[in-house]
């Protein structure tokens, strides 16, 4: 069975990359030197500090694996190639909220950078589905667990 590719744009693999990498050389050190520490304490059957460095040194493991998992199965979209006649991911895009007589933006992005506070959206959110190969111009209707949200949309640009 082949896996799924993560799509991410250019800043979104530059940011996992550098993550990776911190987890790497950086933190390691820093939970090995806490485990350290915590043994030379002595008994380590009720050893707090020790448990807590451990839990760390679980948790940078697992964030390391999830993060190579991501990693070898990515698929860059190139920002400079996008075709801005329709939505994908990669472009920011400027709708007209119909209910709430108000322009957003947003950012289409792969699901591991999704970031809503940030308005950046992803591919496979119901907003991000609705809007993927619409036109300027298109009126969009989304389900959404708080009901229908009406779109218009009305520019597609590169993301900068």
């Amino acid at each position: 069975m082949e896996e799924k590719k993560t799509i991410l744009t250019y800043a979104g693999l530059k940011s996992l990359e550098e993550e990776l990498e911190n987890l790497k050389v950086v933190r390691r050190k820093e939970v090995a030197k806490k485990i350290k520490e915590a043994r030379e304490q002595g008994d380590l059957s009720e050893n707090a500090e020790y448990d807590a460095a451990k839990d760390e040194q679980r948790d940078i493991e697992a964030r390391i694996e999830e993060l190579e998992k991501i990693l070898k199965n990515v698929e860059v979209v190139v920002e400079d190639e996008i075709n801005l006649d329709k939505i994908s991911v990669g472009c920011t895009v400027t709708v007209y909220d119909v209910e709430f007589d108000e322009e957003i933006d947003f950012k289409i992005v792969g699901s591991t950078e999704a970031n809503s506070l940030k308005g950046k959206i992803s591919n496979e959110s119901p907003v991000g589905k609705a809007l993927l190969g619409r036109e300027a111009g298109d009126t969009v209707t989304v389900e959404t667990q708080a009901g229908e949200i009406v779109y218009k949309v009305l520019k597609i640009e590169r993301s900068i």
